[in-house]
């Protein structure tokens, strides 16, 4: 889980509303927690440190290279950043994206993640259940890694009508 944006840590009912629905999905599965700042900071004001101590697993922040080590070995993310939502792809993991919307609408359509938008009662929890069964498409949302040969063929063709 990664968590940051401040629609979802600066509002103690949202907040309290996403740690209660994680809370419920670590009976199931053990919860890894690298916390942001502003996410530490708001679990200690809205006294929510303590429940997410005793039921995840909680990290200081990471870097790059670590967090995409974790996510590499993870079932899958639940998180409200946008790039973590791309590295999950590239990672081939489900991702539940905390957010009302996502910059990643393909992804959405090939079914490697899942808008849960923050403050539904049991909307993480009820997203994992249902949508881990989900068929996922395989796509190729940057090309087919051909760009360049693909490219020089267009330059020559242009070139070949144009006459030179």
């Amino acid at each position: 889980v990664t968590l940051h944006r401040a629609e979802n840590t600066d509002e103690p009912d949202i907040l309290t509303s996403i740690i209660q629905d994680l809370v419920s999905v670590s009976k199931k599965w053990p919860v890894v927690f690298p916390l942001h700042p502003r996410t530490e900071a708001a679990l200690k004001k809205f006294d929510l440190y303590p429940l997410a101590e005793k039921n995840f697993l909680l990290l200081p922040p990471l870097g790059y290279f670590d967090m995409v080590n974790l996510l590499k070995d993870s079932v899958a993310v639940a998180t409200d950043s946008g790039g973590l939502q791309k590295e999950a792809f590239f990672l081939r993991k489900i991702c539940f994206t905390l957010r009302n919307e996502t910059e990643w609408g393909e992804l959405i359509e090939a079914g490697w993640n899942r808008l849960v938008p923050p403050g539904l009662p049991s909307g993480i929890a009820n997203a994992i259940q249902d949508f881990c069964s989900f068929p996922r498409k395989s796509i190729l949302p940057y090309g087919d890694g051909n760009a360049a040969e693909k490219i020089v063929f267009a330059l020559k063709n242009q070139g070949l009508r144009t006459g030179k």
